[in-house]
């Protein structure tokens, strides 16, 4: 596949304002990228305006919530208005919660699933349109708990492996349009989303996370990425304990629940 070139594209990103996001957004508009930057964080957003207008890059701040069709559809709308077009759609918006599934409220298990699931469709149901026009990509932020278990998190695997159905098949069905799409599955990244997990009853969990290998940067898996996203991948493991941990669980899951569940028990 011929090599992407980002340099005047406009790039979508939700959940914009966060470690992930704000890392996108900066390496993105490095190659020369028009930027959307979509989050419910509207300080977070004027201070990564401000800081991607230092740098030079071309920005437009949108508050939505991910969780509402009417607000992706309108700040979709504002960013075809001022841009024209959408090359790049990243789906990043994303919360996670810490509690066994027996414990957890329905509406916690919503609630997650509503961000990081629907929050991906609505975005790219409005986007589509432009994406196929403009042979486009969707970048999808997963997890390894989109290809395996992980204790105390039901709904956040849930959403995660739903993700994986959802933009496999949509990569089939778009292949002959040009529209490609990358799912990205990081492990232990310091992105702040572990600080701000819900607990069983949706007020802030107050946990650690147990980890296992080194903590990645969000810069580090951005550059990561954008270099997959240039050679146009399928899909990412930016680290080694994230590919070592999907053939362990694709070869010997039982080996795989063992160690995962030994990892969180650590978790207080």
């Amino acid at each position: 596949m011929r090599k992407r070139d980002f340099s005047d594209k406009t790039v979508l990103i939700t959940g914009a304002a966060g470690g992930l996001g704000t890392a996108f957004a900066c390496r993105f508009g490095k190659a020369g990228a028009r930027l959307a930057l979509l989050d419910l964080n509207t300080d977070g957003l004027s201070q990564l305006a401000d800081r991607l207008n230092g740098m030079g890059i071309e920005a437009l701040t949108l508050r939505c919530d991910v969780t509402k069709e009417t607000s992706c559809r309108n700040a979709i709308a504002e960013t075809e208005s001022r841009f024209h077009q959408i090359d790049v759609l990243i789906n990043n918006a994303g919360i996670t919660h810490s509690s066994l599934f027996a414990e957890t409220d329905s509406a916690v298990l919503r609630q997650v699933i509503e961000v990081n699931l629907f929050g991906s469709i609505y975005c790219t149901k409005v986007a589509l349109p432009s994406l196929v026009r403009q042979r486009g990509q969707i970048i999808v932020m997963s997890s390894i708990a989109g290809i395996a278990p992980l204790d105390k998190r039901s709904g956040y695997t849930t959403s995660k492996h739903a993700l994986h159905g959802l933009f496999e098949t949509l990569r089939s069905e778009l292949r002959s349009q040009g529209v490609s799409v990358l799912i990205v599955c990081p492990t232990f990244v310091d992105t702040g989303i572990v600080e701000a997990a819900l607990g069983r009853d949706g007020a802030p969990a107050n946990r650690t996370q147990a980890t296992v290998g080194r903590v990645s940067t969000p810069d580090e898996v951005a550059e990561k990425v954008f270099r997959a996203a240039v050679r146009g991948k399928r899909i990412l493991f930016p680290s080694f304990v994230g590919r070592l941990s999907h053939w362990v669980h694709c070869l010997c899951p039982p080996l795989y629940e063992r160690l995962m569940s030994r990892a969180v028990r650590n978790e207080h």
